[in-house]
């Protein structure tokens, strides 16, 4: 069973997502262990319940859920946690994958929530509907890198694009033929060459500082 968190504001757009949520049976069993209403209410409950996902609206009274993800993931850098807001503002974005957020949702497609959820559980980095297609603009990318600089082989390079692409472990070990031991330790390897903290900053790292 996957545990989620929701914060938001808004008790019925609360409701409507702890429904959806539960309701849902394409996969993992899906429960909504908290709802609270705040920044500052989710720092202290994700510190004492850990979660397995937390859905964050960003806009609310007090704490804010931009600075309340902060927190969260400096008291644990494993937090899961993905924005699901009406805001398509350029600053949230930037600013939510700069905290290590795994998600960015608009609320208008919530309806897929679920699988999204199960997602981010699985290792993937999700952003639905009209974010995707802000991503190249956002993270202002360069026309050229040198990988060679951070000793960085072909395979390490296949595997940095994979997750870039959104593939979870399980699904890379397929693609490259390798095992998903092998594929986390890679992993490791290429996080600590190029100082990154978990592969949401890699592939944040990719789209900056690679693709063209």
């Amino acid at each position: 069973m996957i545990s989620v968190m929701i914060v938001d504001d808004d008790p019925l757009v609360s409701g409507a997502l702890r429904v959806i949520l539960e309701s849902d049976k394409q996969g993992d069993e899906l429960s909504v262990t908290d709802i609270v209403s705040s920044g500052s209410q989710a720092v202290g409950l994700a510190k004492d319940k850990r979660p397995d996902v937390i859905l964050m609206d960003i806009r609310m009274d007090g704490m804010n859920g931009l600075d309340a993800s902060e927190k969260i993931l400096e008291d644990n850098a494993d937090a899961r946690i993905i924005f699901l807001t009406t805001f398509l503002d350029d600053e949230y974005i930037n600013k939510a994958l700069s905290v290590g957020a795994k998600g960015y949702i608009l609320k208008q497609d919530c309806a897929g929530i679920a699988s999204c959820v199960r997602a981010v559980m699985d290792g993937q980095i999700v952003f639905a509907g009209k974010v995707v297609s802000k991503l190249p603009e956002l993270l202002n990318r360069k026309d050229h890198f040198d990988y060679s600089e951070f000793d960085i082989g072909p395979k390490e390079q296949e595997m940095i694009e994979l997750v870039a692409e959104g593939l979870s472990n399980k699904e890379i070990a397929s693609k490259m033929f390798l095992s998903e031991g092998t594929v986390r330790n890679m992993m490791s390897q290429v996080l600590s060459k190029l100082d990154l903290r978990d592969r949401t900053q890699l592939a944040c790292f990719y789209y900056q500082k690679i693709k063209i």
